[in-house]
Parts: structure tokens; C-alpha cells; sequence
């Protein structure tokens, strides 16, 4: 999941994770572990559909943020 990029669709919208998690039903403890991944969490797909239509997301960004392993710069290692 891309973390970064739910965010700032949140920021974007002028949104709060706090109104986020009460718009798919869910306590904002709950959300924080389902963005942070923490052991195990994830989004249903009625959440993930939920999230998209809230925010009017593209098929492309929901793939991008729900469905893309993403690996940040530190987290690879160049080799020369």
C-alpha cells in the first residue's frame, strides 16, 4: 500500500483521517493500522470503494494506492 499517496489524497480533499475513518465506519485507531499496515490490518474492498467514491478516485489511483507495492528510495539499494 502507498501510504504517501492516500495521505495526501486526504490532504487534498481538505479532509482528516479522523472524518475518513468515521465516512467508512471505522474508529481512527482502526484507520492508523489499516494505513500503517500493523499487524496484518487491511482495507476491505467496501472500504476501498468507499475511499473512491469519497474522493472521486480514478480505477489508476485506487491500483496506486491500494495495490502497488511501495518501495521508497530508502528502502532500495543501488549497486554501482
Amino acid at each position: 500500500m502507498n501510504k504517501i499517496k492516500l495521505k495526501s489524497v486526504i490532504v487534498l480533499n481538505n479532509d482528516t483521517q479522523n472524518s475518513l475513518a468515521a465516512s467508512i465506519g471505522i474508529s481512527p485507531q482502526t484507520l492508523s493500522s489499516k494505513i500503517n499496515e500493523r499487524q496484518g490490518s487491511e482495507f476491505t474492498q467496501t472500504e476501498i470503494k468507499t475511499i473512491k467514491e469519497k474522493y472521486s478516485l480514478s480505477a489508476e489511483e485506487v491500483d496506486e494506492i491500494f495495490f502497488n507495492n511501495f518501495v521508497s528510495l530508502k528502502d532500495t539499494k543501488q549497486t554501482a
